[in-house]
């Protein structure tokens, strides 16, 4: 296995549900074109992941993952700067996430947050089926298929993490130890040469008899450098550092979004379910509709009648486009009744269309080209397996799957 940098990889996903929405774009997207040009990004469109909820309804799947690529390319993923694929075009996904399963504790998939929650949710639903239970463990074989380090997510996601970690430490701890490792390590350490594996050992030391995560991470800084060790020895070191053996899944950390959630039209999380969102590709029509329609603070009842922001889900739609010059116009005009709430809404739905004009000029040329966007796709999960082949052949090693 090639000795991946873990902390300079990104795995994030989306399940596919059609067009993307103004609330996708601010949470989700606007960051991955950041993080594009910052890391080795790996984003996937989880087909799969749609089937646990709506298994009953496959018609509109293929168009919705097309839908879905089509607006990420319009928003700026770039597919010269990160790999775009399909999950189910990279079939490594669905091993992992079988393999993984024989280790993973039943009690550890219903414990997560979101089973009972999206139980109660969709009630209307039967979702007591073995994929719903196990999605959990298909989004951990998604990112540790890709040994990714970092994972983009809102605070809501974060036990999601932690059960990835918590596979990964099971895994790492249950076929890490090969035998004799102790002593693989420590002759591991004597080919460094004098200077480094004195420096190698004070710092092994300082993390495990005093805790001091600096001198880990300085630990793990100085075995990436190292160049005169075979990948086997790096892996060995980088597990003897904490005690355990060797890495073969890293721990996914979570990369937190300071991103505000999106308010839809009616002041609720914007949300296709919630039929209350403005869409990327919605006209610049259907835009200043949608936002004229919108509904502010109830107690301005007459254009006279003064009202507070605060109360108003247009307000937390300036938060997000407006200047501070126009907010304080919108609180003063607002309190005062000095303004009325369309006169209010006039300066965000010219900052909406403005947004989105760059963005529907590049989908145009995306949608007339379907050919085109299922070629990046397709090279794209081309790119991945190659990555999960690596992550594989491990897998199957560590787990004596091995007939060659």
């Amino acid at each position: 296995m090639s000795l991946v940098d873990s902390q300079r990889r990104v795995l994030s996903g989306m399940c596919p549900s059609g067009r993307l929405h103004l609330g996708h774009y601010h949470g989700v997207l606007k960051n991955w074109v950041k993080l594009q040009h910052e890391y080795e990004c790996f984003f996937c469109i989880v087909d799969w992941h749609a089937l646990t909820t709506d298994y009953d309804e496959v018609g509109q799947i293929s168009q919705h993952v097309m839908e879905m690529a089509v607006d990420w390319l319009a928003a700026g993923v770039s597919p010269s700067s990160a790999t775009l694929f399909i999950q189910s075009q990279v079939p490594e996904h669905a091993e992992l996430h079988l393999l993984l399963s024989m280790i993973c504790p039943l009690s550890w998939l219903e414990r997560v947050p979101s089973y009972k929650e999206q139980q109660d949710q969709l009630h209307h639903k039967d979702l007591s089926t073995y994929g719903f239970l196990g999605y959990p463990l298909l989004q951990t074989a998604d990112i540790l298929l890709y040994r990714a380090g970092l994972v983009p997510v809102g605070a809501d996601q974060l036990p999601h993490i932690e059960f990835a970690r918590d596979v990964a430490r099971r895994f790492n701890h249950l076929y890490g130890r090969e035998p004799g490792f102790e002593d693989k390590a420590e002759a591991a350490i004597l080919k460094l040469g004098k200077k480094t594996a004195k420096l190698y050992n004070s710092l092994r030391k300082a993390f495990q008899e005093q805790g001091d995560i600096e001198a880990l991470e300085t630990a793990r800084a100085l075995l990436k450098e190292l160049q005169s060790v075979t990948l086997g020895d790096k892996e060995r070191l980088f597990g003897y550092l904490e005690g355990g053996g060797k890495v073969l899944l890293p721990e996914p950390q979570a990369l937190l979004s300071d991103t505000p959630k999106m308010t839809g039209l009616d002041g609720r999380r914007m949300s296709k379910s919630n039929s209350n969102a403005i869409y990327l590709r919605d006209t610049t029509e259907e835009v200043e509709d949608k936002l004229k329609r919108m509904p502010t603070d109830p107690a301005r009842v007459h254009r006279t009648d003064p009202g507070d922001p605060a109360r108003c889900p247009v307000w937390l739609l300036h938060e997000v486009y407006s200047s501070s010059e126009t907010r304080e116009w919108v609180q003063q005009g607002c309190k005062s009744a000095g303004i009325g709430c369309l006169d209010c809404k006039a300066p965000l739905i010219e900052a909406v269309q403005a947004e989105l004009k760059p963005l529907q000029a590049r989908a145009i040329d995306y949608q007339d080209s379907p050919d085109l966007v299922r070629s990046i796709l397709a090279e794209g999960a081309e790119r991945a397996r190659d990555e999960a082949r690596e992550t594989l052949t491990e897998v199957r090693l560590a787990l004596g799957l091995n007939y060659r």
